[in-house]
């Protein structure tokens, strides 16, 4: 019994995330939840799974990307994996030069890292006239630079990548983009019912239209006319059908609040299926984000 019950204290204070130690999901774990233990998964289901099955109590998971975009996948399973939305978190992605001991910028000629990684830092990696070497993740290209010790071989990761596998960092925030941020979601067994009273709401949903001409555009009539503001809307392809769509959508507001009830009564009303995959406090980055735009 007191082994099952320090199981269980050990997982309440345990977030899963896809990668390895040191990944940027790591880091945004690190930076939401300082005091909680960090669970690496391989795979995004293998995340999901550890959150449904007791093992961790939240899943940090990467849904976009203000440059590379959406991630892939997770639209898919988000809906399926059972869980809810209870929080987001926006992380500002600095990428980190790092090399072995004794590595320098100059002797620097290869550069592995993820597609989206190197993408992301195609100036440093031209004026140094190295090679680009694509590999699975940011952290796995840190391990294996690590692993190596070739000072000529660097990798392109995070600040905490760099401390887990003992590599300098070589050159800061190589990032092309001034804006480079990646949006998470924070998931949870037990759906979150924030106050409105206390602060901007996000509901994030997924539906599928009724395959009629002028569906979607019915579909999203109830938003406008009870001035709900959509902050995204996405399409994507299920089972491979072109006429099976379904779409994800973030929006202000909570399910409770008048406009938005009404909404997304309209909003069912044309829709063969309407599922809300959560309900959390919208992440002070929007309001920032906001009135950076409006300066």
């Amino acid at each position: 019994m007191a082994a099952r019950s320090a199981s269980a204290r050990s997982s309440a204070q345990t977030i899963a995330f896809q990668g390895l130690p040191g990944a940027y999901s790591d880091l945004a774990c690190s930076q939401v939840y300082p005091d909680w233990t960090t669970l690496p998964c391989e795979t995004f289901e293998d995340a999901f799974q550890a959150v449904a099955e007791g093992r961790a109590a939240l899943a940090m998971i990467p849904i976009e990307n203000s440059v590379a975009g959406r991630v892939a996948d997770v639209h898919h399973l988000m809906p399926a994996s059972g869980l809810h939305i209870i929080a987001e978190h926006f992380q500002r992605i600095h990428h980190q030069l790092l090399g072995p001991k004794g590595a320098t910028l100059k002797g620097v000629k290869t550069v592995r890292s993820h597609v989206h990684a190197l993408s992301q830092c195609r100036k440093l990696v031209r004026a140094l006239g190295a090679k680009a070497v694509v590999h699975a993740d940011t952290a796995g290209a840190a391990a294996e630079v690590a692993a190596l010790g070739d000072p000529s071989v660097a990798a392109i990761a995070s600040s905490l990548a760099a401390k887990h596998y003992g590599l300098d960092i070589l050159k800061s925030n190589i990032e092309d983009a001034e804006h480079n941020t990646t949006r998470f979601l924070v998931l949870a067994r037990a759906a979150g019912d924030p106050d409105p009273k206390r602060g901007m709401v996000m509901t994030s949903i997924v539906f599928r239209v009724r395959n009629v001409p002028a569906a979607l555009y019915k579909a999203m009539g109830g938003f406008a006319t009870n001035g709900i503001n959509l902050t995204k809307l996405e399409s994507y392809m299920l089972g491979g059908r072109f006429s099976a769509t379904q779409f994800y959508a973030d929006c202000e507001g909570h399910p409770q609040e008048r406009g938005l009830r009404l909404a997304l009564e309209e909003l069912g009303f044309f829709s063969r299926e309407l599922k809300i995959l959560g309900v959390y406090p919208a992440h002070p980055f929007r309001s920032r984000a906001e009135a950076a735009a409006d300066e």
